[in-house]
């Protein structure tokens, strides 16, 4: 077995598995329940892609293939920010209940929660205030 058949091998094999791993991802980014599993999603497509470019690098033995999977690593990750900063921008205001919850549970904030207990100890009631 002579080495170029055996990276031929490796390529083919590393080609069949990430694109069994990016249908996955596929359904995981339009079937997920939440918008989080939604953006982790996302960003394991662009994982994918890094790893699309680094099979194609190797089988063709250009080295600038490396060089778009850098700027994408780039652009991924500032796109991850985003979505999280925008995940965050969702969140109450303070003294006001969650009208969309990202996990499935009606919470309050914590400092919503802390701030009503103070209130009780103040008061001496207990239950909703």
């Amino acid at each position: 077995m002579t080495p170029e058949t055996l990276v031929s091998g490796a390529t083919l094999i590393a080609s069949v598995i990430l694109s069994a791993a990016f249908l996955a991802t596929v359904y995981r980014v339009v079937i997920g329940p939440t918008l989080p599993d939604r953006v982790i999603a996302l960003d394991m497509l662009v994982g994918i892609a890094i790893g699309f470019l680094a099979v194609i690098a190797i089988r063709t033995g250009f080295d600038l293939y490396v060089d778009i999977a850098i700027a994408l690593c780039l652009v991924g990750f500032l796109a991850t920010v985003a979505f999280a900063r925008f995940i965050l921008s969702r969140q109450p205001e303070i003294g006001q209940r969650r009208k969309v919850v990202l996990d499935g549970t009606d919470i309050l904030p914590s400092r919503v929660r802390a701030k009503r207990s103070r209130s009780r100890r103040k008061t001496g009631k207990r239950g909703r205030s």
